[in-house]
């Protein structure tokens, strides 16, 4: 398989980046650690005319603490934010899922920014923010805009990014000590959760039960009125649309909510 033909320009810094947006409008893509991208360039579901490389800003790349959020900057690769101690300490669960993506050949390249904005309704990262009830910072011509991870993902691979902003950072808020469940069903270990679920703090987010990352919001509201995790978990699958695949029907997929959603609630850490 072999993408179409396209030109490739490195960015200098950030601002060169939004540049470079500008100019080249709808026909450009950014490009950090390319494995989102690039297989959909692979099989011509992505046709960009120019790549706009971001991989090595340095200014993208990074954890810090900033009050009670982490901040983590766009190109940060999943591998250091699963092994960075900070990210460990403070935001635990975000840092299970960055290990969870993929191999760790994927792990060593891929970004945290280009997993959300690929917004892949079954990858681990995008759940993870909406159970966090993180937020990301979008840059473009008019400045940064904070966007919360409830309103950011809106459909199958779709974003309110426009196109000319970048992702730059994503916040969380930091949570020592506080008890968190992550369960997802696969096929094999480094395969797209069938299902998953991240459940953290009275959140409870879901993975591949509809066109992008959702809430289990029932069971969030019955655990709020003092249900139990068995009778909440019996609820996650309401309001969802999953889709049907090889993989699973839409039923199946709907049980594998309810059981792994009592599996994150009853066996935190």
């Amino acid at each position: 398989m072999i993408p179409a033909p396209f030109d490739y320009v490195a960015a200098q810094s950030p601002e060169h980046a939004l540049e470079l947006l500008a100019e080249h409008g709808d026909d450009a893509k950014l490009l950090a650690g390319g494995h989102s991208l690039l297989p959909m360039m692979k099989l011509r579901l992505a046709t960009p005319a120019v790549l706009i490389d971001i991989g090595r800003l340095s200014e993208l790349a990074g954890i810090t603490a900033d009050d009670g959020e982490l901040v983590i900057g766009a190109t940060t690769r999943h591998a250091d934010l699963a092994a960075a101690e900070l990210a460990r300490s403070q935001a635990p669960l975000l840092a299970h899922a960055a290990a969870l993506v993929g191999d760790p050949q994927i792990r060593h390249r891929g970004t945290i920014g280009g997993s959300l904005s690929h917004a892949d309704p079954a990858a681990d990262l995008p759940m993870a923010l909406l159970a966090l009830g993180g937020r990301v910072e979008l840059t473009g011509p008019d400045g940064v805009r904070t966007v919360s991870a409830d309103d950011f993902f809106v459909g199958f691979f779709e974003t309110v990014l426009r196109p000319q902003e970048m992702l730059t950072a994503v916040r969380v808020a930091r949570k020592p000590g506080v008890p968190w469940g992550y369960q997802k069903f696969v096929r094999r270990a480094n395969d797209w959760a069938i299902v998953g679920v991240a459940a953290v703090d009275g959140r409870v987010a879901l993975a591949n039960m509809g066109s992008r990352p959702l809430r289990a919001t029932a069971a969030e509201q019955a655990m709020a009125d003092g249900a139990s995790a068995a009778e909440a978990a019996e609820l996650a699958a309401e309001g969802t649309s999953p889709g049907e695949d090889i993989h699973a029907d839409r039923e199946y997929r709907a049980h594998l909510a309810r059981v792994l959603t009592r599996r994150a609630l009853e066996h935190q850490r």
